[in-house]
């Protein structure tokens, strides 16, 4: 039998780690599960939610976060105890789930220490909780915290014991203790937040003491062999806090206790743009912390950090920078990513657009969801897109993100399916995202779509326009109407002047943008053309009439959006445009006192409006009709593919 030549060959390597096998070096980071009982137990859907990581090809999956003492931990996360009625079981289905698919299953421990309750959706309910840590202080939001007695610390590490011994018992094969971003062993380590005058404070070993001997009560508890891995920031990231120096430090102070080192970034809550990289950083940002603990140790290391391209993570293991690559949001875009890999249909990758939806629905909703992948959060609803009963003649109206969604899931389904798009390119408002840098993965996005319905089959007529003739002589079975929006454009003088272009077209008209700039419109789209604009070395305004911006944006999103802002642009709220010269925007501002906000160009940027005229030409064009996306309200990426989806699987 002829042996397969792998195209990376080191990420596709298998790699063993105390006396457990990994079929490769691609392993799905700790991510938390999709739901929670009110006693803290995995909820039926959780199990699913990892199982899909380990269908897709993942060495290891970790399952997260797992409170060991939520006596002074009092967290929105998941426990593990056998005085609860389906805790130890709601467990064992969870490394059942991913081990039954050859995956390794892991287990993340954690304490969150003086940070606990960071997921409630009631954030007052934070403020009745007790807030232990090292020392005593006061939080920058105002809650107090207690320092941990030596009795409760004992306690605690020998809860770490216990709890990785019903952790094995339920089926996990690797232990992961959370020793980073900020959580209660990354505390102790931290001279920022460790002020004690014991035996756990003071000097570089106390510190270090509470970790060591947390991992020697886990390695007790789970025996020789069995593997366990120690998850820390190579370096904290803020004023205060440990370097990289110290990180080496932390890491050779561990190594004799530990299997796998797995490097990580920042803390939580100084930085959480350092432990969860954007879209404005670069992949791999984080990578040269696990490449320098790498040179002065001898256990085997991982990074993680918005890494999802096979070129770059074969060559940070193939030049020696890391062991083993950690994914998670890459991982929740495309579960599939390491069997892709493995097979060499690396085209095929539907890329994590950091856009932070999956982050923002544990606070917001206690749900999880994701902008490119419809099934995240839903897995138990079906895993598999499923032969239709009836092979039917689809007709899909547009191409943008939802329509194409809508076909090339038609499509897996069997059915014949016809997609017919009024332009010359397929992508819809993605199209307008290549000109960005930091958002080029979105646009993409419509690249793979479109790659994914040419090889199912789907038949796509560009430059044509869906009129009610054309339809009545396809005779369609069914008609997917994904029509989109329309800009909207603001009836004031000056609008339609040769200085002024609509934001979505920038991509075809940027070279006649100058120096200065004014954005009309301070939604996510016009905020983030904006920071672009702002990143070339343009003088850049925004005029919004409301009195804050993108309050279109997710609240992971936002903040650290509003950082850029705040670097690249000047801003006036409470301002209403009311004509366009050429030397800049007239506006209204709140005293009602007429401005003019100077800036050679004008990029327009107030909204869109859904295509309703389309679709009430459309809508009574087939026996059976489906509207998706814009067209049905302005909304997001995520909806329009979500919708897309749903739409084909109803068919």
């Amino acid at each position: 039998m002829l042996k397969m030549t792998q195209k990376y060959p080191h990420l596709c390597e298998p790699i063993t780690i105390g006396r457990v096998n990994f079929r490769n070096r691609m392993f799905s980071a700790p991510m938390g599960g999709t739901d929670i009982t009110a006693d803290c137990c995995v909820g039926p859907r959780t199990p699913g939610f990892y199982e899909l990581r380990a269908k897709g090809g993942a060495a290891a999956v970790t399952a997260s976060e797992l409170v060991v003492h939520p006596a002074t931990d009092a967290s929105h996360m998941f426990h593990l105890d056998l005085k609860t009625p389906g805790s130890l079981a709601g467990w064992t289905f969870v490394a059942d789930a991913i081990a039954r698919h050859g995956a390794v299953p892991s287990v993340e421990l954690s304490h969150s220490g003086q940070y606990a309750g960071t997921y409630l959706i009631d954030k007052d309910a934070k403020r009745n909780l007790t807030q232990y840590g090292p020392s005593d202080w006061v939080r920058p939001d105002g809650i107090p915290v207690k320092a941990l007695i030596e009795e409760q610390i004992q306690d605690i590490v020998k809860a770490y014991g216990e709890t990785a011994a019903l952790c094995k018992r339920a089926g996990f094969q690797m232990i992961m203790v959370h020793g980073g971003h900020g959580w209660l062993i990354n505390q102790f380590l931290s001279p920022a937040f460790n002020h004690r005058t014991d035996q756990y404070g003071g000097s570089f070993e106390n510190r270090l003491r509470f970790a060591r001997e947390v991992l020697t009560s886990v390695r007790r508890a789970v025996g020789p062999g069995f593997p366990i891995e120690f998850r820390m920031s190579g370096s904290e990231m803020f004023e205060g806090g440990y370097t990289l120096q110290d990180g080496v430090k932390i890491a050779q102070g561990i190594e004799d206790l530990v299997d796998l080192i797995h490097v990580s970034a920042g803390s939580y809550q100084f930085g959480f743009f350092n432990t969860h990289l954007p879209m404005f950083s670069e992949h791999g940002a984080n990578v040269y912390l696990a490449a320098e603990i790498k040179k002065h140790v001898n256990k085997p290391v991982a990074t993680i950090g918005a890494l999802n391209d096979p070129e770059q993570m074969e060559e940070i293991l193939a030049s020696g920078k890391a062991d083993v690559i950690y994914m998670a949001r890459a991982l929740l875009a495309d579960p599939e990513l390491p069997n892709k890999v493995m097979a060499g249909r690396e085209d095929e990758i539907v890329r994590c657009l950091r856009c932070f939806t999956c982050m923002a629905e544990r606070p917001t909703t206690g749900t999880r969801r994701c902008t490119v992948n419809p099934l995240i959060g839903r897995e138990c609803e079906g895993m598999e897109v499923l032969p239709a009963a009836r092979k039917k003649r689809v007709v899909v109206v547009g191409g943008g993100v939802g329509g194409m969604k809508a076909a090339l899931t038609a499509a897996q389904r069997g059915h014949t399916v016809t997609l017919l798009e009024k332009t010359d390119q397929l992508g819809g408002i993605l199209k307008s995202e290549q000109a960005l840098p930091f958002k080029y993965e979105m646009y993409q996005l419509g690249l793979s779509l479109a790659r994914q319905m040419e090889r199912e089959g789907v038949e796509v007529r560009l430059s044509t326009t869906a009129t009610p003739e054309l339809l009545k002589q396809m005779k369609p079975d069914a008609l997917i109407l994904a029509v989109g929006s329309n800009p909207v454009i603001p009836p004031i003088p000056g609008i339609r002047s040769e200085n002024v272009i609509v934001v979505n077209n920038y991509y075809l008209e940027k070279d006649k943008v100058e120096d200065s700039v004014v954005v009309l419109g301070g939604g996510l789209a016009g905020c983030e053309c904006a920071v672009h604009l702002g990143m070339e070395g343009k003088k850049v305004h925004i005029v919004e009439m409301r009195d804050a911006l993108a309050v279109d944006c997710n609240i992971r999103h936002r903040p650290i959006l509003m950082k850029q802002v705040e670097k690249y642009c000047t801003v006036h709220l409470n301002h209403a445009g009311q004509e366009v010269t050429k030397d800049g925007l007239l506006c209204q501002d709140a005293e009602g006192q007429t401005v003019l906000i100077p800036g050679k160009t004008i990029i327009c940027a107030v909204g869109q409006r859904s295509d309703r005229y389309t679709v009430m030409t459309l809508r009574d064009c087939a026996p059976w009709v489906r509207e998706v996306g814009d067209c049905c309200w302005v909304s997001n990426i995520t909806n329009a593919i979500y919708q897309g989806y749903h739409a084909a699987l109803d068919l």
